[in-house]
């Protein structure tokens, strides 16, 4: 019960909480009691999972909020979702320990153990890295590690903290001076710089503010679209006029190959400078969630296609099996699912450079973005939030659209439906948003990118690299003791 409690005070650090120093605290506690308490392999595992029900199932009660929206049809599923995803992600972690405690007595080889497996739910079943302890990070000074590191090794890191925290309550002053050497490291992590320059571009960011449940609500369709309308040709009190706008994911309700005449309405009320907007596109028979560039008649120049799905919203693993007991994916069309398109891409808005287009769940991994082509000159995050309800999932997701900020050294400019939308610097610093639950535009200057960041040239690779000579290291170590005791 203990772990339990302590996983859910971990989970503090996690938005909108932001206690970064009360999740640290709370896994030196657990660690803690781990060492004191798990003599086996078996009492390990779990201790790792108690521990991770109890971060998990705080840090993502969010969860939830999708069964609600049509709650008649799906509300049954909501306390299983939240009991699901929190044991899924505590499995994960009690393999960590369980692992830890096979290769060692000690404390230390829970360090690469943890660390290891949230590489592994980070990739597995196409990964869900959400709420990860590195994104507690992104509001203090080692968050802007993530430039250098990436979210796993600032995960070692953080592990290597809580480690060595917990070892100041062993005997010895050995053990309490490796455990204070962590602590000592993070003392070299360079300070966040000033300010961002910024560009001579404005970009406005459109926020209609539709609810989930009125969204494709016959009578409000219009409603919702006139507002976005309003919005885009409203004129700047003190800027420049915008140089470009953006609408979030699913911005109109259209199908894209059939809304020509909705489409020179949007660009007439941009002043023909590039839009960027959400909309649902098919081909065939195939159904894709998309972004389109407009061109200054309403042309559509571009289009991306997301490509990285949310499993059991967007598409139904096994899906002709789930389909013969009417389950589909919450946010698929006619009840079939979506296609995913065929990777990254950039999107190019002429004067205002190149962007990377990310939608929604696509934020939540820093592989996707290393995964451009080229190098962009910004993010362009569209989402619809409003399927995660009003209090911790949008805000969740907005910090994970800040480490990517961050990781590439690039800003990210974040449209999304029911808030928050945000112009992101490439420190990861929210320059400027609109809230929650408020319909309106923001007109932001554009900051310019930095220098390409190590992480963004090496990706997840050294950090992968280390975990596996750590554990190999732990391995033969572990198998050269077996060996003395049985000779």
């Amino acid at each position: 019960m203990i772990l339990l409690v302590l996983g859910a005070l971990a989970a503090m650090g996690q938005a909108p909480f932001d206690l970064p120093l009360v999740m640290i605290v709370a896994m030196a506690a657990a660690v803690v009691v781990f060492n004191a308490t798990a003599s086996t392999s078996r009492t390990a595992a779990a201790c790792g999972f108690a521990f991770g029900f109890g971060y998990f199932a705080v840090a993502l009660h969010w969860i939830v909020s999708p069964f609600l929206v049509d709650a008649a049809t799906y509300g049954w599923m909501a306390p299983f979702a939240v009991m699901f995803m929190a044991a899924g992600g505590a499995v994960f972690w009690s393999i960590g320990f369980w692992a830890a405690r096979r290769l060692s007595s000690g404390g230390w080889a829970l360090v690469p153990c943890w660390a290891g497996v949230e590489v592994l739910r980070a990739y597995i079943l196409t990964g869900f890295p959400w709420a990860s302890p590195a994104q507690a990070m992104v509001n203090v000074l080692p968050g802007q590690s993530l430039a250098l590191i990436g979210p796993h090794g600032l995960n070692l890191l953080i592990f290597a903290v809580v480690v060595g925290l917990a070892g100041l309550s062993g005997r010895g002053w050995g053990m309490r001076i490796a455990a204070l050497v962590p602590v000592v490291l993070l003392m070299f992590i360079p300070p966040m710089n000033g300010k961002a320059p910024l560009s001579d571009t404005v970009l406005r960011l459109v926020q209609p503010n539709a609810a989930q449940k009125d969204k494709w609500n016959p009578d409000m369709i219009r409603v919702f679209y006139e507002r976005q309308l309003a919005f885009t040709a409203a004129r700047p009190e003190t800027k420049k006029e915008p140089d470009a706008v953006i609408w979030p994911e699913t911005a109109i309700p259209w199908n894209l190959n059939d809304s020509g005449v909705v489409l020179e309405e949007i660009s007439a009320a941009a002043g023909g400078v590039p839009v960027v907007l959400g909309a649902q596109r098919r081909d065939g028979l195939r159904y894709f969630n998309a972004l389109a560039l407009l061109g200054s008649q309403g042309q559509v120049l571009q289009t991306y296609d997301k490509h990285h799905l949310v499993p059991f919203g967007e598409y139904m693993p096994l899906g002709d099996l789930a389909a013969r007991f009417g389950i589909y994916g919450m946010a698929s069309q006619n009840g079939a699912g979506f296609t995913a398109g065929p990777g990254a891409q950039l999107m190019d808005l002429g004067p205002v450079g190149r962007a990377l287009p990310l939608i929604c769940y696509e934020a939540v991994f820093p592989d996707d973005v290393n995964a451009a082509p080229t190098r962009p000159d910004f993010i362009i995050h569209a989402t619809n939030d409003a399927w995660f309800g009003p209090f911790a999932g949008p805000q969740q997701h907005l910090a994970q659209a800040r480490m990517r900020a961050i990781e590439q050294g690039l800003p990210v400019a974040r449209a999304a439906n029911t808030g928050i939308s945000a112009m992101i610097d490439p420190y990861g610093r929210v320059l400027d948003r609109i809230g929650m639950g408020q319909a309106g535009y923001l007109d932001a200057a554009l900051p310019l990118p930095l220098a390409p960041t190590l992480y963004s040239r090496t990706g997840d690779v050294p950090a992968v690299v280390l975990l596996v000579l750590l554990l190999g290291a732990l391995a033969l170590r572990n198998f050269g003791v077996t060996r003395e005791i049985r000779e």
